[in-house]
Protein backbone atom coordinates (compact mmCIF):
# COMPACT_ATOMS: atom_id res chain seq x y z
CA UNK A 1 0.00 0.00 0.00
CA UNK A 2 0.96 3.79 -0.47
CA UNK A 3 1.49 5.57 2.74
CA UNK A 4 0.70 9.57 2.48
CA UNK A 5 1.73 11.58 -0.59
CA UNK A 6 4.72 10.08 -3.53
CA UNK A 7 7.37 12.58 -3.52
CA UNK A 8 8.74 15.02 -6.34
CA UNK A 9 12.40 15.47 -4.81
CA UNK A 10 14.02 18.15 -6.92
CA UNK A 11 18.10 18.26 -6.05
CA UNK A 12 20.98 20.85 -6.35
CA UNK A 13 19.94 22.67 -10.42
CA UNK A 14 23.73 23.84 -10.27
CA UNK A 15 25.12 20.60 -10.82
CA UNK A 16 27.12 20.20 -14.18
CA UNK A 17 26.28 16.81 -15.15
CA UNK A 18 22.61 16.97 -13.56
CA UNK A 19 19.97 14.68 -15.37
CA UNK A 20 17.27 17.90 -16.72
CA UNK A 21 15.43 18.57 -13.70
CA UNK A 22 17.96 16.96 -11.37
CA UNK A 23 14.70 15.07 -9.87
CA UNK A 24 14.50 11.71 -7.79
CA UNK A 25 11.06 10.08 -6.28
CA UNK A 26 10.55 8.66 -3.23
CA UNK A 27 7.24 6.16 -2.13
CA UNK A 28 6.59 4.87 1.27
CA UNK A 29 4.76 1.54 0.86
CA UNK A 30 3.74 -0.70 3.85
CA UNK A 31 0.44 -2.56 4.98
CA UNK A 32 -2.01 0.61 5.01
CA UNK A 33 -4.02 1.51 8.42
CA UNK A 34 -6.58 3.68 9.47
CA UNK A 35 -8.59 6.03 6.63
CA UNK A 36 -7.38 6.59 3.35
CA UNK A 37 -7.56 8.54 0.33
CA UNK A 38 -7.61 9.09 -3.43
CA UNK A 39 -4.45 10.31 -4.75
CA UNK A 40 -4.12 9.45 -8.56
CA UNK A 41 -5.57 7.09 -10.80
CA UNK A 42 -4.25 4.70 -13.49
CA UNK A 43 -6.37 3.87 -16.40
CA UNK A 44 -9.43 4.24 -14.46
CA UNK A 45 -8.82 2.90 -11.28
CA UNK A 46 -8.36 5.00 -8.32
CA UNK A 47 -4.89 5.17 -6.27
CA UNK A 48 -5.60 4.98 -2.99
CA UNK A 49 -2.74 6.29 0.25
CA UNK A 50 -3.07 5.66 3.70
CA UNK A 51 -2.21 7.92 6.78
CA UNK A 52 -0.07 5.43 8.27
CA UNK A 53 0.53 1.80 7.96
CA UNK A 54 3.01 -1.31 9.20
CA UNK A 55 6.38 -2.39 7.85
CA UNK A 56 6.06 -5.34 5.73
CA UNK A 57 8.15 -7.77 6.38
CA UNK A 58 9.91 -9.34 3.40
CA UNK A 59 11.56 -6.71 1.52
CA UNK A 60 12.96 -8.81 -1.41
CA UNK A 61 9.73 -8.87 -3.53
CA UNK A 62 9.83 -5.09 -3.07
CA UNK A 63 13.19 -4.76 -4.37
CA UNK A 64 12.79 -7.10 -7.31
CA UNK A 65 9.36 -5.55 -8.33
CA UNK A 66 11.52 -2.05 -8.43
CA UNK A 67 14.57 -3.22 -10.20
CA UNK A 68 12.26 -4.80 -13.23
CA UNK A 69 10.70 -1.54 -13.66
CA UNK A 70 13.90 0.72 -13.39
CA UNK A 71 15.45 -1.52 -16.09
CA UNK A 72 12.21 -1.86 -18.12
CA UNK A 73 12.20 2.00 -18.18
CA UNK A 74 15.53 3.55 -17.78
CA UNK A 75 17.35 5.01 -20.97
CA UNK A 76 21.02 3.21 -20.21
CA UNK A 77 22.16 4.30 -24.18
CA UNK A 78 22.25 7.56 -22.69
CA UNK A 79 25.57 8.74 -21.09
CA UNK A 80 24.17 11.03 -18.89
CA UNK A 81 21.32 8.51 -17.69
CA UNK A 82 23.20 6.84 -14.14
CA UNK A 83 20.12 5.59 -12.25
CA UNK A 84 19.95 4.04 -8.87
CA UNK A 85 17.20 3.12 -6.06
CA UNK A 86 17.52 2.32 -2.86
CA UNK A 87 14.92 0.24 -0.21
CA UNK A 88 15.16 1.17 3.33
CA UNK A 89 13.62 0.59 6.64
CA UNK A 90 14.65 3.99 7.71
CA UNK A 91 15.44 7.33 6.19
CA UNK A 92 18.91 8.49 6.03
CA UNK A 93 19.71 11.86 8.17
CA UNK A 94 18.21 14.51 6.90
CA UNK A 95 21.62 16.34 6.84
CA UNK A 96 21.94 14.60 3.61
CA UNK A 97 19.20 16.37 1.65
CA UNK A 98 19.76 19.76 2.34
CA UNK A 99 23.68 18.84 1.46
CA UNK A 100 22.37 17.68 -2.06
CA UNK A 101 20.14 20.27 -2.62
CA UNK A 102 22.91 22.67 -1.64
CA UNK A 103 25.91 21.86 -3.10
CA UNK A 104 27.90 18.75 -4.49
CA UNK A 105 27.97 15.06 -2.57
CA UNK A 106 29.63 11.93 -3.62
CA UNK A 107 28.38 8.45 -4.09
CA UNK A 108 30.52 7.84 -0.99
CA UNK A 109 29.52 10.82 1.09
CA UNK A 110 25.71 9.39 0.13
CA UNK A 111 25.71 6.19 1.22
CA UNK A 112 27.85 6.90 4.72
CA UNK A 113 24.41 8.98 5.60
CA UNK A 114 22.88 5.18 5.63
CA UNK A 115 22.48 3.61 8.89
CA UNK A 116 19.58 1.26 8.69
CA UNK A 117 19.22 -2.24 6.74
CA UNK A 118 18.10 -2.24 3.27
CA UNK A 119 19.34 -2.53 -0.70
CA UNK A 120 21.10 -0.32 -2.79
CA UNK A 121 20.79 -0.60 -6.28
CA UNK A 122 23.30 1.77 -8.24
CA UNK A 123 23.94 1.29 -12.32
CA UNK A 124 26.79 2.66 -14.44
CA UNK A 125 28.41 5.09 -12.60
CA UNK A 126 26.19 4.99 -9.50
CA UNK A 127 25.24 8.78 -9.78
CA UNK A 128 21.79 7.94 -8.99
CA UNK A 129 21.86 6.99 -5.39
CA UNK A 130 22.72 10.08 -4.41
CA UNK A 131 19.48 11.40 -5.88
CA UNK A 132 17.34 8.33 -4.42
CA UNK A 133 19.39 8.35 -0.87
CA UNK A 134 18.73 12.07 -0.62
CA UNK A 135 14.92 11.68 -1.72
CA UNK A 136 14.29 9.50 1.26
CA UNK A 137 16.29 11.61 3.59
CA UNK A 138 14.08 15.01 3.05
CA UNK A 139 11.89 16.04 5.85
CA UNK A 140 10.13 18.65 4.63
CA UNK A 141 10.46 22.41 6.09
CA UNK A 142 7.94 23.60 3.49
CA UNK A 143 6.34 22.16 0.57
CA UNK A 144 4.46 22.19 -2.66
CA UNK A 145 2.62 19.65 -4.71
CA UNK A 146 2.11 18.77 -8.13
CA UNK A 147 -0.53 16.97 -9.74
CA UNK A 148 1.33 14.75 -12.67
CA UNK A 149 -0.82 13.53 -15.62
CA UNK A 150 0.42 11.27 -18.02
CA UNK A 151 -0.30 11.27 -21.97
CA UNK A 152 -1.64 7.23 -23.54
CA UNK A 153 1.26 5.29 -24.43
CA UNK A 154 0.34 5.83 -28.31
CA UNK A 155 0.40 9.27 -28.20
CA UNK A 156 4.27 9.14 -26.60
CA UNK A 157 6.54 11.55 -29.02
CA UNK A 158 3.46 13.39 -30.65
CA UNK A 159 2.75 17.41 -30.41
CA UNK A 160 0.09 17.92 -27.18
CA UNK A 161 -2.72 19.56 -27.81
CA UNK A 162 -4.34 21.38 -24.80
CA UNK A 163 -6.13 24.65 -24.61
CA UNK A 164 -4.25 27.75 -23.76
CA UNK A 165 -7.60 29.66 -22.66
CA UNK A 166 -8.66 26.92 -20.42
CA UNK A 167 -5.34 26.89 -18.54
CA UNK A 168 -5.70 30.96 -18.10
CA UNK A 169 -9.28 30.39 -16.68
CA UNK A 170 -8.10 27.25 -14.31
CA UNK A 171 -4.74 30.21 -13.09
CA UNK A 172 -7.22 32.54 -12.24
CA UNK A 173 -9.63 30.15 -10.70
CA UNK A 174 -7.20 28.40 -8.48
CA UNK A 175 -5.13 31.04 -6.60
CA UNK A 176 -3.16 28.60 -4.83
CA UNK A 177 -1.73 26.82 -7.53
CA UNK A 178 1.25 28.61 -9.45
CA UNK A 179 3.88 28.61 -12.58
CA UNK A 180 0.54 27.80 -14.93
CA UNK A 181 0.64 30.51 -17.77
CA UNK A 182 3.31 33.02 -18.86
CA UNK A 183 1.49 35.79 -19.58
CA UNK A 184 4.37 37.93 -20.64
CA UNK A 185 5.20 35.64 -23.56
CA UNK A 186 1.77 33.86 -23.95
CA UNK A 187 3.23 30.24 -23.62
CA UNK A 188 1.19 27.99 -21.14
CA UNK A 189 3.91 26.24 -18.94
CA UNK A 190 2.15 23.25 -17.64
CA UNK A 191 3.19 21.18 -20.30
CA UNK A 192 7.13 20.17 -21.02
CA UNK A 193 8.61 20.58 -24.58
CA UNK A 194 9.76 17.10 -24.51
CA UNK A 195 8.60 13.65 -26.11
CA UNK A 196 8.26 12.71 -22.54
CA UNK A 197 5.50 10.60 -21.22
CA UNK A 198 4.04 13.48 -18.96
CA UNK A 199 0.94 15.31 -20.30
CA UNK A 200 1.39 18.68 -18.15
CA UNK A 201 1.64 19.31 -14.40
CA UNK A 202 -0.06 21.85 -12.43
CA UNK A 203 1.89 23.21 -9.19
CA UNK A 204 -0.04 24.52 -5.75
CA UNK A 205 -0.04 25.13 -1.88
CA UNK A 206 -3.42 23.32 -1.40
CA UNK A 207 -3.29 19.16 -2.81
CA UNK A 208 -7.61 19.77 -2.79
CA UNK A 209 -7.30 21.96 -5.48
CA UNK A 210 -5.50 20.10 -7.75
CA UNK A 211 -7.69 17.54 -9.58
CA UNK A 212 -10.49 20.40 -9.94
CA UNK A 213 -7.67 22.56 -11.67
CA UNK A 214 -6.72 19.58 -13.30
CA UNK A 215 -10.31 18.97 -14.94
CA UNK A 216 -10.55 22.49 -15.93
CA UNK A 217 -7.81 22.27 -18.83
CA UNK A 218 -9.65 21.22 -22.01
CA UNK A 219 -7.88 19.43 -24.80
CA UNK A 220 -5.71 15.61 -24.88
CA UNK A 221 -7.11 13.72 -21.98
CA UNK A 222 -4.79 12.05 -19.63
CA UNK A 223 -4.83 8.32 -18.95
CA UNK A 224 -3.20 8.40 -15.49
CA UNK A 225 -2.77 11.21 -12.93
CA UNK A 226 -1.09 11.27 -9.38
CA UNK A 227 -0.27 14.03 -7.10
CA UNK A 228 2.83 14.40 -5.43
CA UNK A 229 4.13 16.11 -2.35
CA UNK A 230 7.35 18.18 -3.57
CA UNK A 231 9.90 21.15 -2.50
CA UNK A 232 9.10 22.93 -5.87
CA UNK A 233 8.71 25.94 -5.28
CA UNK A 234 10.44 26.90 -1.82
CA UNK A 235 14.10 28.01 -2.21
CA UNK A 236 15.11 24.58 -0.52
CA UNK A 237 18.46 25.39 -2.76
CA UNK A 238 19.40 28.73 -1.79
CA UNK A 239 21.69 29.58 1.26
CA UNK A 240 22.18 33.29 2.92
CA UNK A 241 25.62 33.86 1.92
CA UNK A 242 27.80 35.83 0.02
CA UNK A 243 30.56 33.17 -0.18
CA UNK A 244 31.97 32.55 -4.21
CA UNK A 245 32.08 28.75 -4.08
CA UNK A 246 30.43 27.68 -7.61
CA UNK A 247 27.71 25.45 -7.72
CA UNK A 248 25.73 27.12 -4.95
CA UNK A 249 22.76 29.45 -5.06
CA UNK A 250 23.48 32.24 -3.01
CA UNK A 251 21.88 35.35 -0.84
CA UNK A 252 22.63 38.50 0.03
CA UNK A 253 22.29 42.09 0.13
CA UNK A 254 24.52 44.72 -1.04
CA UNK A 255 25.00 48.18 -3.09
CA UNK A 256 25.08 48.41 -6.48
CA UNK A 257 28.47 49.75 -8.00
CA UNK A 258 28.71 49.64 -11.44
CA UNK A 259 25.65 49.91 -14.00
CA UNK A 260 23.97 47.65 -15.91
CA UNK A 261 25.40 47.02 -19.23
CA UNK A 262 24.20 44.43 -21.82
CA UNK A 263 26.80 42.19 -23.38
CA UNK A 264 26.67 40.70 -27.02
CA UNK A 265 23.47 37.81 -26.67
CA UNK A 266 21.47 40.29 -24.33
CA UNK A 267 22.58 39.37 -21.21
CA UNK A 268 22.74 42.12 -18.94
CA UNK A 269 25.94 42.10 -16.24
CA UNK A 270 26.02 44.83 -13.35
CA UNK A 271 27.81 45.03 -10.18
CA UNK A 272 26.82 44.27 -6.28
CA UNK A 273 29.68 45.88 -3.71
CA UNK A 274 31.84 45.09 -6.79
CA UNK A 275 30.87 41.31 -7.47
CA UNK A 276 29.77 40.17 -10.90
CA UNK A 277 25.80 39.91 -11.24
CA UNK A 278 24.39 38.58 -14.57
CA UNK A 279 20.88 38.61 -15.62
CA UNK A 280 20.70 35.76 -18.67
CA UNK A 281 19.01 36.25 -22.01
CA UNK A 282 16.55 33.59 -21.02
CA UNK A 283 15.15 35.53 -18.04
CA UNK A 284 13.19 37.48 -20.97
CA UNK A 285 11.38 40.71 -19.30
CA UNK A 286 12.98 40.39 -16.27
CA UNK A 287 16.29 42.14 -17.58
CA UNK A 288 14.25 45.27 -18.53
CA UNK A 289 13.81 45.78 -14.41
CA UNK A 290 17.59 45.03 -14.06
CA UNK A 291 18.71 47.48 -16.49
CA UNK A 292 16.66 50.11 -14.56
CA UNK A 293 18.96 49.71 -11.82
CA UNK A 294 21.83 52.66 -10.71
CA UNK A 295 24.77 52.77 -8.82
CA UNK A 296 24.46 53.08 -5.00
CA UNK A 297 20.65 51.16 -5.27
CA UNK A 298 20.72 48.63 -2.27
CA UNK A 299 19.18 45.53 -3.72
CA UNK A 300 18.86 41.83 -2.46
CA UNK A 301 20.26 39.32 -4.51
CA UNK A 302 18.95 35.62 -5.20
CA UNK A 303 21.13 33.79 -7.80
CA UNK A 304 23.57 30.79 -8.49
CA UNK A 305 27.31 31.12 -8.32
CA UNK A 306 29.13 30.55 -11.63
CA UNK A 307 32.79 29.30 -11.73
CA UNK A 308 33.21 30.50 -15.37
CA UNK A 309 32.79 32.99 -16.60
CA UNK A 310 32.63 34.58 -12.43
CA UNK A 311 29.16 35.75 -11.57
CA UNK A 312 26.15 35.13 -9.98
CA UNK A 313 23.60 33.85 -12.36
CA UNK A 314 20.37 35.79 -11.13
CA UNK A 315 17.51 34.21 -9.46
CA UNK A 316 15.54 36.69 -8.44
CA UNK A 317 16.03 40.40 -6.95
CA UNK A 318 14.70 42.81 -4.26
CA UNK A 319 15.12 46.29 -4.49
CA UNK A 320 15.27 47.62 -0.96
CA UNK A 321 16.44 51.36 -1.59
CA UNK A 322 16.73 53.51 -4.55
CA UNK A 323 19.07 56.61 -5.40
CA UNK A 324 17.67 59.50 -6.48
CA UNK A 325 18.18 59.76 -10.68
CA UNK A 326 18.39 63.48 -11.60
CA UNK A 327 19.15 64.79 -15.29
CA UNK A 328 21.15 67.78 -16.26
CA UNK A 329 18.79 70.39 -17.98
CA UNK A 330 20.93 73.38 -18.13
CA UNK A 331 24.50 74.80 -16.83
CA UNK A 332 24.93 76.98 -14.12
CA UNK A 333 24.33 80.46 -14.46
CA UNK A 334 26.73 82.74 -13.75
CA UNK A 335 26.05 85.18 -10.80
CA UNK A 336 28.18 88.16 -11.72
CA UNK A 337 26.64 88.46 -15.45
CA UNK A 338 24.10 85.88 -15.78
CA UNK A 339 24.95 84.20 -18.69
CA UNK A 340 25.36 80.52 -18.80
CA UNK A 341 28.56 78.94 -18.25
CA UNK A 342 30.48 77.31 -20.57
CA UNK A 343 31.37 73.23 -20.10
CA UNK A 344 35.44 72.40 -19.65
CA UNK A 345 34.61 68.78 -20.44
CA UNK A 346 33.14 65.42 -18.42
CA UNK A 347 33.69 65.85 -14.76
CA UNK A 348 35.75 69.03 -15.18
CA UNK A 349 33.22 71.55 -14.09
CA UNK A 350 32.35 74.64 -15.80
CA UNK A 351 33.80 78.82 -16.36
CA UNK A 352 31.79 81.81 -17.53
CA UNK A 353 33.73 82.79 -20.42
CA UNK A 354 32.87 86.64 -19.96
CA UNK A 355 33.79 86.24 -15.96
CA UNK A 356 36.28 83.81 -15.94
CA UNK A 357 34.49 82.16 -12.57
CA UNK A 358 34.37 78.43 -12.09
CA UNK A 359 31.93 76.20 -11.40
CA UNK A 360 31.60 72.59 -10.28
CA UNK A 361 29.77 69.85 -11.98
CA UNK A 362 27.04 69.96 -9.07
CA UNK A 363 26.44 73.55 -9.86
CA UNK A 364 24.17 72.37 -12.99
CA UNK A 365 20.84 72.48 -13.36
CA UNK A 366 18.97 69.55 -12.66
CA UNK A 367 15.67 68.08 -12.44
CA UNK A 368 14.90 64.67 -10.32
CA UNK A 369 13.57 61.95 -12.43
CA UNK A 370 10.83 59.66 -11.29
CA UNK A 371 12.39 56.13 -10.75
CA UNK A 372 10.68 53.25 -12.96
CA UNK A 373 11.36 50.91 -10.35
CA UNK A 374 9.51 50.67 -7.26
CA UNK A 375 11.21 48.85 -3.98
CA UNK A 376 10.01 45.03 -3.61
CA UNK A 377 10.69 41.56 -5.37
CA UNK A 378 11.36 41.28 -9.05
CA UNK A 379 11.92 37.95 -10.66
CA UNK A 380 11.70 36.19 -14.74
CA UNK A 381 8.72 35.00 -16.47
CA UNK A 382 6.94 32.17 -15.39
CA UNK A 383 8.33 30.22 -18.38
CA UNK A 384 12.37 30.84 -17.50
CA UNK A 385 12.24 29.99 -13.77
CA UNK A 386 14.11 27.09 -12.12
CA UNK A 387 12.01 24.17 -10.32
CA UNK A 388 12.79 25.44 -7.29
CA UNK A 389 12.78 28.38 -6.94
CA UNK A 390 10.05 30.21 -5.03
CA UNK A 391 7.49 32.22 -6.81
CA UNK A 392 6.82 35.87 -5.10
CA UNK A 393 3.13 34.80 -4.57
CA UNK A 394 5.01 32.21 -2.14
CA UNK A 395 6.92 34.33 -0.16
CA UNK A 396 6.48 35.84 3.13
CA UNK A 397 8.16 39.22 2.63
CA UNK A 398 5.88 39.55 -0.78
CA UNK A 399 2.70 38.05 0.85
CA UNK A 400 0.68 39.16 3.99
CA UNK A 401 -0.51 35.95 4.06
CA UNK A 402 0.58 32.82 3.33
CA UNK A 403 -1.28 29.35 2.98
CA UNK A 404 0.55 26.40 4.40
CA UNK A 405 -1.78 23.26 4.29
CA UNK A 406 -1.34 19.81 6.57
CA UNK A 407 -2.78 16.90 4.58
CA UNK A 408 -5.42 15.12 6.94
CA UNK A 409 -7.47 12.28 5.23
CA UNK A 410 -11.35 12.49 6.28
CA UNK A 411 -12.24 9.19 7.48
CA UNK A 412 -15.59 9.66 6.27
CA UNK A 413 -14.04 11.64 2.63
CA UNK A 414 -12.15 9.76 -0.27
CA UNK A 415 -10.24 12.75 -1.19
CA UNK A 416 -7.60 14.34 1.15
CA UNK A 417 -8.57 17.63 3.22
CA UNK A 418 -6.17 20.24 3.81
CA UNK A 419 -6.09 21.24 7.39
CA UNK A 420 -4.72 25.16 7.90
CA UNK A 421 -2.70 25.99 11.17
CA UNK A 422 -1.73 22.34 12.41
CA UNK A 423 2.43 23.18 11.79
CA UNK A 424 5.34 20.84 13.71
CA UNK A 425 8.34 22.51 14.90
CA UNK A 426 10.28 23.66 11.86
CA UNK A 427 7.10 25.57 10.65
CA UNK A 428 5.88 23.28 8.29
CA UNK A 429 2.74 20.99 8.32
CA UNK A 430 3.82 16.91 8.85
CA UNK A 431 2.19 14.60 6.47
CA UNK A 432 0.49 11.64 7.72
CA UNK A 433 3.49 9.63 6.56
CA UNK A 434 5.76 10.88 9.55
CA UNK A 435 3.88 7.98 11.73
CA UNK A 436 4.78 5.43 9.60
CA UNK A 437 7.95 3.24 10.46
CA UNK A 438 7.90 0.77 7.02
CA UNK A 439 10.18 1.59 3.74
CA UNK A 440 10.51 4.39 2.21
CA UNK A 441 12.08 3.88 -1.58
CA UNK A 442 13.57 6.16 -3.77
CA UNK A 443 14.17 6.47 -7.37
CA UNK A 444 17.07 8.46 -9.38
CA UNK A 445 15.94 7.22 -12.86
CA UNK A 446 14.28 10.00 -15.34
CA UNK A 447 12.06 6.94 -16.27
CA UNK A 448 10.46 6.38 -12.85
CA UNK A 449 10.05 10.40 -12.66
Amino acid sequence: DLIGYPRLVRLNPNIPWKTRGNGAICVAIGVGRGPSGIVGSFDGAPVQSFVRGETPKPLDEICDRVRKLVEGWAHFEDPNTNPAFVVLRRKPHPGLYWKAVRRIVSVAEARAAVHASGTIRPYKNGRGTIGALSAVSWKPRDRTYEILTYRYPALWGTRRSIEADSVIEMDRAFPSTFNNYDYENSRLVIAPRTPCPILFGIRGDDPSDLRPAMEMVRGERPSRWLIFETNQGTDDHVVRSRGSEACRTVRFEGTVTDAPRTLPGGHVVFAVDGGSVTAYEPSKQFRLSVRRLLPGDRVEVIGAVRESPSTVNLEKIRVLGLVPEVRKVANPTCYVCFKRAKSLGRGRGFRCARCRIRFPESAAVTVRIRRALQLGWYEPPVGSRRHLSMPIKRMPSAVSTARRARLEVDSEATEWVPRVGAEDELGAAPLGSAEFQGPGFGSGTRGLE
